[in-house]
């Protein structure tokens, strides 16, 4: 079975724009015409390939064509940059990469991996958390993402870019209030930890309460404030709001002058994390994809 590929464009474009009258503004073309090919698609698979809902979402057979879709782009972009290059001419158009990256990753490592990046290449960054990111892969919104899924997503490879390392930090006066054991017992530091108000990025940042679970083997309801960007985050922890998990390359400059300190010395959270990606083999995706795993080397821990 072979697919047409302006049908497998507009329904990218659906996807991606959220509603067909969207993808059609987006293409070029009428509604008429994007439910025309959305209809023929869902009449060779032989049933429905998006929901029509706001916005509009793939439905398993829809993500298999989106991210079929975003893999003929690629190649069809970087069969063209080669085509150039043996002609002898100038490439033409740009090649674009959308690439799910979690908040810690964005702030801290991944920008290496762009620097020096090929001029026609343009990157969509999208800020996911590693623990969700991979759902970007699945429903072909992404090429490649930083996750922390181990397991290959169908479809995809898989290679490991070591762990970020969390410290539990707070203002000097929090940590003289509220954490003046230097070694508490594990139900005592839980209680402590049940107590104090912590900072999460969102709603879907387990971070601290999967410190307090490996440090202590309990899992208390934590009193939250929530910072969703990281310079928020590290100032609300500054200003004496609480303690927070922080990348350790994060904040060197503040454990440095002393404005955070560790409240639980001797106690980390590592996170795993791995490199996911298309299993298509491109140069564009190639090229990022080193550029990735030289960036990552500070994660490798021994």
């Amino acid at each position: 079975m072979s697919f047409d590929t302006e049908h497998l464009r507009t329904l990218a474009a659906v996807v991606d724009e959220g509603s067909f009258d969207a993808a059609a503004r987006a293409l070029h073309v009428t509604p008429s015409a994007v439910s025309q090919r959305i209809r023929a698609l869902e009449q060779q698979v032989g049933g429905v390939v998006v929901q029509r809902s706001r916005p509009c979402l793939p439905t398993a057979a829809g993500e298999v064509l989106v991210r079929l879709a975003g893999q003929v782009d690629a190649l069809a972009r970087d069969a063209l940059v080669e085509l150039g290059a043996v002609a002898g001419a100038q490439p033409g158009g740009r090649r674009r990469l959308a690439v799910a990256v979690n908040a810690d990753s964005l702030s801290t490592w991944f920008p290496a991996a762009l620097v020096g990046l090929p001029g026609d290449v343009l990157v969509d960054l999208r800020r996911e958390d590693q623990d969700l990111s991979a759902q970007l892969l699945r429903d072909g919104t992404v090429a490649a993402a930083v996750t922390a899924e181990r397991r290959a997503v169908q479809g995809c490879r898989v290679r490991p870019l070591g762990s970020m390392r969390y410290l539990a930090l707070a203002a000097p006066d929090v940590r003289d209030r509220w954490f003046a054991d230097p070694d508490p017992a594990p139900r005592v530091l839980a209680d402590v930890l049940g107590d104090v108000p912590a900072v999460a990025f969102n709603r879907a940042d387990g971070l601290q309460h999967a410190f307090v679970q490996q440090v202590t083997n309990a899992r208390p309801a934590l009193p939250l404030h929530y910072a969703p960007e990281q310079g928020a985050f590290v100032a609300l922890l500054r200003a004496g709001l609480g303690w927070g998990m922080v990348p350790e390359q994060a904040v060197a400059a503040e454990l440095a002058s002393g404005a955070l300190v560790d409240v639980a010395p001797g106690r980390w959270l590592d996170v795993p994390l791995f490199w996911q990606h298309w299993a298509l083999r491109t140069p564009t995706l190639d090229d990022l994809t080193e550029r990735v795993l030289r960036a990552s080397r500070p994660l490798h821990r021994s």
